[in-house]
């Protein structure tokens, strides 16, 4: 008996000097702790103020020269294309090129191969790259991220801040911890002397296309380097109109030390990027931000394409919303009123969450009518690198023709009422003011269309018509983005809880349906308003790897039969 509990224990001893040694080396990360960036204030006097407006001068003294990137490639083809200054369209910001199809083709081809270099790079060693990265955007690169986008995007300081810098960081910053906390998880080995079962993050086989908008920088940062940092080759094609920030992005991540080819920056027209991804077998995801037709084109061109994959193609997409503040006759006034301006006319209402229609009981109506269009009146539209001005111009001509045509309509609309705004220029900058109109049909196009535009329609419901107002709200549009609901009335709160649960992804009570943080309100809508998968939350970074279960036994295997057969 003693000999056989010896020979347990040499047998156990063993095995553990094998469990030592095993071949499965697992992530092991240093503890750190992970805090939002702080937004800088601005104030006048300030060194950020005057490190800004330096490099403001400077950014807009030159037109930068931008190639396309493929691998360690920089590479200048066609007619040369320019990024102008919306507030300003005569200035050319960036001189840009168009990828043909060929050379698309040439950067799946390098994206493919980097990809199986750089998912053996450990993950340690490229979450010291996006800490690297973090550290150059939040010191030396913050102030020419900024300058970049308030000049290119038309973004007022505060706007730019938040964006390309705060909310960049984040993303970059957050989701090394959350790879890092997903990574903690393995799963159990109930006898880990004899088995150990691992898991481990691989990068999906082929390449990722990231097409990303204009209106945050940010968004093309987390687009591009969040597959990117989970062992993907990657095609980032850049909105024109957001190129000189997003190159910004690309050469910081360079210098931080992400491989050339990882990431290739690739500018191209639209349906030729989108045909050529979409047909390349070697396809294994999109990671999109844009409109719902792009992305149902772009989904139905890879339904038609299935059986030429390797894989079945990951789609993520984020399409925009017809975001609500809905108002109850038990809500604070000003905060209504207060919210609502910044909500509907920050940046133009060019954010994906701006608010674009409101619901107000009849009660209510007078006073926050008054309130909106007292502080719509104070609103300063112009040069965003005026530190006075409250908003710049729309982003270019097609978004300036596409708002102002609603703005037409709507005046030409008897059962529509301009309360304030309605005019626009487009002669210097594209410049559209901040618009309120009340509306008398709650299924007009100004309630259940996305304008993206500083545009806010106002339906005013009966108190007594609460239910069908709030039915309203889900049944009125095919969006489910961002909404919230004002009251102090805690018996309606719980109702529209409940009631408005489907009718968006990010749901306020008593705040405006816009400012989502990373790591604080993970952000995405259902419906038609995209994919719903919480960019800034734990569970976007397993979006873009495809783990591999490893079982891994320490102890030989000698019988073919079972105990019991023996008996």
């Amino acid at each position: 008996m003693i000999s056989a509990i010896c020979s347990r224990t040499a047998l156990r001893a063993r095995s553990l000097e094998r469990c030592a040694s095993s071949v499965v080396e697992l992530p092991k990360f240093d503890d750190f702790d992970v805090k939002n960036e702080p937004v800088l204030g601005y104030r006048a006097g300030s060194s950020e103020r005057a490190e800004l407006q330096s490099e403001l001068e400077r950014t807009a003294a030159v037109t930068e020269e931008v190639p396309i990137v493929i691998g360690d490639q920089n590479i200048k083809e066609g007619e040369p294309q320019y990024q102008v200054m919306p507030h300003d369209h005569g200035r050319k910001l960036a001189k840009y090129y168009y990828a043909g199809e060929k050379t698309i083709q040439k950067a799946i081809q390098v994206s493919v191969e980097a990809q199986r270099r750089w998912d053996r790079t450990p993950l340690e060693e490229r979450v010291r790259v996006w800490h690297r990265a973090a550290d150059l955007m939040a010191g030396e690169h913050r102030q020419r991220l900024n300058a970049a986008t308030m000049l290119g995007q038309s973004k007022t300081a505060v706007q730019a801040e938040i964006d390309s810098a705060a909310e960049l960081i984040d993303f970059i910053r957050f989701n090394v911890f959350f790879l890092k906390e997903n990574a903690k998880y393995q799963p159990i080995s109930e006898e880990p002397a004899v088995t150990r079962n691992s898991l481990r993050f691989r990068g999906l086989d082929g390449f990722i296309a990231a097409i990303s908008p204009f209106n945050f920088t940010a968004i093309g940062g987390n687009l591009a380097y969040t597959p990117a940092l989970m062992g993907n080759g990657v095609l980032w094609k850049p909105s024109d109109t957001a190129l000189l920030s997003n190159w910004r992005i690309f050469n910081i991540m360079r210098e931080a030390g992400v491989p050339a080819g990882v990431v290739n920056f690739v500018p191209a027209d639209g349906p030729t990027f989108g045909r050529t991804i979409t047909s390349s077998p070697f396809l294994a995801g999109v990671n999109f931000t844009g409109s719902v037709p792009t992305f149902n084109w772009l989904w139905n061109e890879v339904g038609k394409n299935l059986s030429r994959y390797r894989n079945y193609p990951r789609l993520i997409g984020e399409c925009g919303g017809k975001n609500y503040h809905f108002v109850h006759p038990s809500a604070d006034v000003q905060t209504v009123v207060t919210s609502t301006i910044r909500s509907a006319f920050e940046y133009c209402g060019q954010k994906c969450s701006a608010c674009s229609r409101m619901y107000i009981p009849r009660s209510l109506y007078e006073p926050i009518k008054q309130g909106l269009l007292e502080e719509r009146s104070k609103l300063k539209i112009g040069d965003p690198t005026d530190f006075k001005v409250f908003t710049g111009a729309v982003i270019d001509d097609k978004a300036f023709t596409r708002i102002t045509t609603y703005i037409k309509n709507a005046k030409n609309n008897p059962k529509n009422k301009i309360l304030g705004g309605g005019e626009f220029d487009g002669s210097k900058g594209y410049f559209v003011q901040p618009t309120i109109i009340e509306t008398a049909d709650p299924h007009d196009k100004l309630m259940i269309e996305e304008i993206f535009g500083p545009v806010l329609t106002i339906y005013v419901y009966g108190d007594k018509d609460l239910s069908k107002a709030l039915d309203l709200v889900g049944t009125s549009t095919k969006f489910a983005l961002t909404g919230a609901v004002y009251a102090s009335d805690r018996k309606f709160l719980d109702t529209a809880l409940e009631e408005l649960k489907m009718t968006a992804g990010n749901f306020y009570i008593n705040d405006k349906s816009t400012g989502s943080v990373v790591g604080q309100q993970p952000f995405g809508g259902g419906r038609m308003s995209g994919t719903n998968d919480k960019a800034g939350g734990p569970n976007y970074v397993m979006r873009w790897t495809t783990p591999q279960s490893i079982k891994e036994t320490f102890v030989p295997l000698r019988d073919i039969d079972y105990p019991y057969m023996r008996d």
